[in-house]
């Protein structure tokens, strides 16, 4: 079963909310969310609706997805230096596929908990967005 690219694709209103737009890269919109507490970027594929879990891809754009996945996490390795990154395509709330890599730390306010379930709100100032953001381009090539 292939899935295609939806032309017009259309980011879930939640998630443009969230956070901003670093760029484009491999067919994805990769998104900083906007939770200073923690290094937080996701992954939204432009994909058909109704695609929302990862094993629904074909091989191909699976093996596209995965690469930017794992192209994203040593980026936020090697900028933030995280203690562990949390790497999750969860979408309960949001069905849009979206992947979620998180930089964690001990002494982070939800550790050990999920970043989800943190209340907590820490705004990045607009300064720190553009660092990560050209830091993001040059990195990981985005558009």
């Amino acid at each position: 079963m292939v899935f295609h690219l939806r032309m017009e694709f259309q980011l879930h209103p939640r998630l443009a909310a969230g956070g901003f737009e670093l760029g484009r890269a491999d067919g994805c919109r990769v998104l900083l969310k906007n939770q200073a507490s923690f290094p937080w970027i996701l992954i939204v594929p432009e994909l058909a609706d109704g695609i929302e879990d990862l094993h629904q891809l074909d091989e191909g754009r699976f093996a596209e997805v995965v690469g930017l996945v794992r192209r994203v996490s040593l980026f936020v390795a090697d900028y933030f230096r995280p203690e562990k990154l949390n790497v999750g395509c969860i979408g309960n709330m949001v069905r849009q596929m979206h992947i979620h890599v998180v930089g964690r730390h001990s002494d982070d306010p939800a550790w050990p908990g999920t970043v989800w379930a943190y209340e907590g709100k820490s705004a990045y100032a607009p300064e720190a967005v553009e660092e990560i953001r050209v830091a993001a381009r040059e990195y990981l090539g985005l558009e």
